[in-house]
């Protein structure tokens, strides 16, 4: 799963193109301003930085400067200004597209493949105790050894290693996998898929050490 960076300021803004990112499978975080984009940057790995021009607490220059100065992640200027020596500025400070506001979320999404495709940047892998996920090659071991999972155990599995030490509430996980199947996942339904994902993960699923169960809150993924 690719992980990405909002740094905008505007939250309407934010929140939409959050959850136009996630429903296409994306790990999305968003940080408001400068210094908290920043301490997003310093503290994650990121395969690509969305970062609007005009914080309220700085500038989208000074962010672009300070994360090209240290790391090769596509960053994308998002914003309203029309000028071209803004534009210029920005690829001088080595921003890797310029998109102005309003833009189309599908020629949004197009331009941030094909910018993390030139930098040939591939999502990490995830491990969790004694199992691992190669995203790039789709491959689950646990133990050095292949296991092999449903689409929607799959995408289960992302969820919860891409949210480590994470509350996830059965909502939250529920819509993940109605996401990708199209179709309303029950309560019933979400038990059923915890139980076969813990079966094959899981040294012991009825004492299982990698997802616990938070009692009346949902579940964690914990690397112990």
């Amino acid at each position: 799963m690719y992980k990405i960076l909002i740094i905008e300021d505007d939250l309407a803004i934010a929140r939409n193109l959050m959850h136009f990112l996630e429903t296409e499978g994306y790990s999305v975080t968003h940080a408001s301003g400068q210094n908290d984009g920043l301490n997003a940057f310093e503290n994650n790995t990121y395969d690509c930085i969305l970062l609007d021009l005009s914080l309220s607490d700085g500038s989208g220059f000074a962010v672009c400067s300070a994360v090209k100065a240290v790391s090769d992640v596509p960053v994308i200027f998002l914003t309203a200004s029309t000028d071209e020596n803004c534009t210029v500025a920005g690829f001088e400070l080595g921003a890797d597209d310029y998109i102005n506001k309003p833009f189309r979320p599908r020629e949004l999404l197009a331009r941030m493949k094909n910018v993390m495709r030139r930098i040939n940047r591939s999502p990490s892998a995830l491990v969790c105790g004694n199992v691992s996920v190669d995203q790039a090659r789709g491959v689950v071991t646990k133990n050095g050894n292949e296991i092999f999972l449903s689409a929607l155990e799959y995408r289960l599995l992302l969820v919860f290693f891409s949210n480590k030490d994470k509350l996830m509430s059965r909502d939250r996980l529920a819509e993940e996998l109605w996401s990708v199947s199209g179709e309303y996942v029950s309560d019933n339904t979400l038990n059923v898929y915890m139980k076969r994902l813990r079966e094959k993960i899981e040294d012991d699923p009825q004492h299982p050490k990698i997802i616990l169960t938070i009692r009346g809150l949902g579940y964690k993924a914990v690397d112990r």
